[in-house]
C-alpha cells in the first residue's frame, strides 16, 4: 500500500453528515453505499473512534465498514471500539468484560440508542470491529489511535503479527494487570502520569482526574507538568516531572517517520504538533471539527495538507483543502 495517497481522518464519534461532507470536500464521490476518489490510488485511512457521542454511530459504522470491506478505505481500532467490544462480550464467568456501570453505559449510550432505533444489534458489527488493526506502519508513516509507543508496539507485534485482536486476546486485553492490557491501554488511550499531590482537574465528561495524558513525543528530561500536558485542561504546575513516573524515558523522536493519531479532543483549527507528529481529533464529538490530513508521501508534514469540516451547527464551513 506504499504507493497509495491517504486522507487520514480523525475521530468521527457518530457524525456521519460531517464525514460525508469531509469526503466530498476531499474530492470523493458517492459510489453505491460508500465513496471513491477519482484518483484510483487514493483512499481514506480512519484512526478509530467511529461510535459514541453523536447520534449517528450506526450510520458511521455502516459507511466505514462498507468502504473498508470493499477495499476503498483502511480503518483502525479506537478505544471506543475496544470498549464496545468489551461491553458486549461476556467473560468466562458470564459477566461482560467491560462492566455495565452507570459511567460505562453513559459513555456508550448514544450507540446503544442508535442500535435500538435501527432495530439492529451490536453483533452485526462485532466481527468487523474485532478485525480492525490496532496500528499501521507503512514505508513513509505510522498511524495509531492514541500513542505510538515503541515498546508496546513491539510487544503487540509479537503477540499479534497482523496487529489484530482475537476473542481470546480480547479477554486477556480486558484483564487489568496483564501485559497485554497495559499495551492496549497505552496504544489506544495514551500515556498518562500522576499529577503532583493535591492537584486534580475535571475532564470533558465531568469526571475528576488525578492524572494527565502526556505528550509522548516530547522529551521528558527537564520538562514540567505543563510542558507535557496534551491540552490545557488545568494548570498542572511548573514543577519538573518526576522522572520515576516515566522510567523508560522514551519519547517519539523528531527524526522518526511521520505519525498520525486521534483521541485527544483538541480544539481550534488543525495544526501540527511537530513536522512529524499529527493529531487529527478536533472534537467533532463535542460540536467542534472533523479533520483530515492528506499524506503526500513526503517525509516532513505540512500544515497546508489539512482539511476540516465544522460541526453542522456552525454551518459546515471547510477549513483549508488540498
Amino acid at each position: 500500500m506504499a504507493d497509495i495517497r491517504y486522507d487520514i481522518i480523525g475521530d468521527i464519534h457518530g457524525h456521519v453528515l460531517e464525514l460525508r461532507q469531509l469526503l466530498q470536500t476531499l474530492g470523493y464521490r458517492e459510489a453505491g453505499e460508500g465513496y471513491i476518489h477519482p484518483e484510483k490510488k487514493r483512499k481514506p485511512l480512519f484512526v478509530g473512534d467511529y461510535i459514541d457521542r453523536g447520534s449517528e454511530s450506526v450510520e458511521v459504522l455502516d459507511l466505514v465498514m462498507g468502504m473498508e470491506q470493499a477495499g476503498e478505505a483502511v480503518a483502525l481500532m479506537g478505544n471506543h471500539e475496544f470498549n464496545a467490544l468489551c461491553y458486549h462480550t461476556p467473560g468466562e464467568a458470564g459477566e461482560p468484560l467491560r462492566p455495565h456501570t452507570a459511567k460505562n453505559t453513559k459513555q456508550h449510550e448514544a450507540t446503544l440508542a442508535g442500535l435500538a432505533r435501527h432495530n439492529t444489534s451490536f453483533s452485526k458489527y462485532r466481527d468487523w470491529l474485532l478485525s480492525l488493526p490496532l496500528f499501521l506502519e507503512e514505508d513513509g508513516f505510522r498511524a495509531v489511535h492514541a500513542c505510538w509507543d515503541e515498546t508496546r508496539i513491539a510487544f503487540l507485534r509479537d503477540r499479534m503479527p497482523a496487529a489484530r485482536l482475537s476473542d481470546s486476546l480480547l479477554t486477556e486485553a480486558a484483564a487489568r494487570g496483564s501485559e497485554l492490557y497495559d499495551a492496549v491501554e497505552v496504544v489506544l488511550k495514551g500515556r498518562e502520569i500522576d499529577l503532583p499531590e493535591g492537584l486534580f482537574f475535571y475532564d470533558k465528561d465531568g469526571h475528576i482526574r488525578y492524572n494527565m495524558r502526556i505528550r509522548w513525543w516530547e522529551n521528558p528530561e527537564g520538562a514540567t507538568y505543563n510542558d507535557l500536558r496534551v491540552k490545557p485542561d488545568c494548570d498542572c504546575g511548573d514543577a519538573p516531572v518526576a522522572l520515576d513516573l516515566l522510567p523508560d524515558r522514551w519519547h517519539y523522536g523528531s527524526a522518526e517517520k511521520p505519525v498520525f493519531f486521534g483521541h485527544y479532543w483538541l480544539q481550534g483549527d488543525p495544526a501540527l504538533f511537530r513536522d512529524n507528529v499529527c493529531c487529527l481529533d478536533y472534537s467533532i464529538g463535542k460540536g467542534e471539527t472533523l479533520a483530515a490530513y492528506t499524506w503526500d508521501g513526503k517525509p516532513r508534514l505540512n500544515s497546508e495538507n489539512f482539511t476540516a469540516i465544522r460541526h453542522r451547527m456552525h454551518g459546515w464551513g471547510a477549513i483549508r483543502s488540498v
